[in-house]
């Protein structure tokens, strides 16, 4: 696979000799302009990431980390409407999420095929927590349905207040996905948004590390409120990372706040965990499993996927994906070995049942590997990445391994976002969108062929039987 990357000239280097911080990123911004000045973009790890020309982030230190933070005075309203974000709920069926100060309102949703016209309805559950000193509002969670694939439906929840619309994603290729992690919520998290937003997309897949939120509870009101117009209109589907864990020992459990707001379709796919889950999108079955619950041999989560895995049907199904938090092949310094433990237990299962890609967070910076299996080159393996530069607080991995392995193919310290677009049983288009300031720009971009179309599913057809039906 030759990528953008591959042909584009790099010059070798410079060395960068031991000086005070201003000389070293008086010589940076050099290197940056004389590249620059010669019309050849920079790429991969020869990139330096510009400093931000602004930064909106807000301080926390004046906030009382558990507090509920004041509301404005549009907020005040008992009937106003929040967070409001909808993921797949099963086949034809949406699940619409939303928060309220005022515990009358009713889990409702009305919606139709048409503006302001509202034909059905559905009535769901609520819930609400407690966190120290915070208290939630009531999270409504309705299931709408069923609904027509690739269709504009309006909606309103709660019988009143503003209308939302959404599209259904289409029942078979091309499909199109787009894919960022790590997210948090600065001025970075904004600038990726607004380039997803101006790409067409039929769904969202985020593995992993949402709000950050880190135990300061209205964290996680503020990003509802930041992802909203994105989230309301297309299905969001996640699955945890570490900032989600929030667990304070005898006292809390973890993941109660990531639990409560963002409920996945676990249970439409035999699951007894929010923290692992899977669906099915026109011609892609997708796994999105939890770094942060048991996943050895002995667990729950084991045997949950190698079921999930027997069952995948690839002539409906050709694509075969897994989404998870902590990277199994990763030559950044940052997070190293951190997935290890996970891939010894669980790649074994992925490989005999010929998963085409495993999409990883964690590591605040971007990477692409060829197919590998079990550390080495294996054209039957998974196209891995890492994409955990969302636009997170705590910045960038800059610093890479060196020499690159074998299976590394691109590597570059930004934020951005992909778009995985699925054009048929066979092929797929991938493409990573770093984020310069206010300017998008297409870094990495490479067509991946699935295993269906490569022999690889049919050599391995008795292994893949061997070991998933294995007690």
């Amino acid at each position: 696979m030759q990528t953008r990357a591959a042909r584009a000239r790099k010059s070798p280097p410079l060395p960068v000799p031991m000086a005070a911080p201003p000389l070293l990123l008086l010589l940076l911004l050099a290197v940056s302009s004389a590249a620059a000045a010669t019309g050849a973009p920079v790429v991969g790890e020869d990139y330096v990431r510009p400093p931000p020309a602004r930064c909106h982030r807000k301080s926390l230190l004046s906030l009382f980390p558990w507090s509920k933070k004041k509301a404005s005075s549009a907020a005040s309203d008992p009937q106003q409407v929040n967070s409001v974000h909808i993921s797949l709920a099963g086949e034809k069926r949406m699940r619409i999420t939303w928060i309220t100060d005022d515990n009358s309102v009713p889990s409702l949703v009305d919606y139709g095929t048409k503006e302001g016209t509202y034909t059905m309805a559905s009535q769901g559950e609520s819930t609400s927590y407690s966190y120290i000193l915070y208290s939630s509002g009531k999270i409504h969670h309705v299931v709408i349905g069923p609904l027509e694939d690739d269709t504009i439906y309006y909606y309103r929840c709660g019988g009143q207040g503003p209308e939302y619309q959404f599209k259904t994603p289409p029942s078979q290729f091309p499909l199109s996905l787009a894919v960022v992690g790590d997210l948090g919520q600065t001025s970075w998290t904004t600038s990726t948004l607004n380039h997803i937003k101006q790409c067409e997309y039929d769904m969202l897949l985020l593995p992993g590390d949402l709000s950050y939120a880190d135990y300061m509870q209205h964290l996680w009101d503020s990003f509802g409120t930041l992802v909203e117009p994105l989230a309301s209109t297309r299905p969001w589907m996640v699955t945890e990372g570490n900032h989600e864990k929030e667990y304070i020992p005898f006292f809390k459990s973890g993941f109660q706040s990531y639990n409560a707001r963002w409920k996945m379709p676990y249970e439409e796919s035999g699951s007894t965990s929010n923290l692992y889950y899977s669906f099915e999108v026109a011609g892609a079955h997708i796994i999105m499993l939890g770094s942060y619950t048991d996943y050895d041999e002995s667990s729950d989560q084991y045997s949950w996927l190698k079921a999930d895995l027997a069952k995948v049907d690839r002539k409906r199904t050709p694509w075969l994906i897994v989404l998870l938090h902590a990277p199994w092949y990763n030559s950044n310094w940052a997070h190293q070995g951190e997935g290890d433990s996970m891939m010894a237990s669980m790649e074994p299962l992925l490989y005999a049942a010929h998963v085409d890609m495993v999409i990883a967070g964690h590591v605040h910076a971007y990477e692409r590997a060829e197919r590998v299996y079990n550390g080495r080159l294996d054209s039957c393996g998974a196209v891995h990445i890492t994409i955990g530069d969302g636009g997170n607080r705590e910045g960038l991995a800059h610093r890479y391994r060196n020499p690159k392995p074998a299976w590394s193919v691109f590597r570059e310290a930004s934020f951005g976002h992909g778009e995985l677009k699925i054009i048929n049983s066979t092929h797929a288009h991938w493409t990573w969108h770093r984020n310069d300031d206010e300017e998008p720009v297409r870094t990495d971009d490479v067509w991946i062929n699935s295993l269906v179309g490569s022999g690889c599913i049919q050599e391995g057809s008795h292994e893949l039987r061997k070991i998933l039906m294995s007690p």
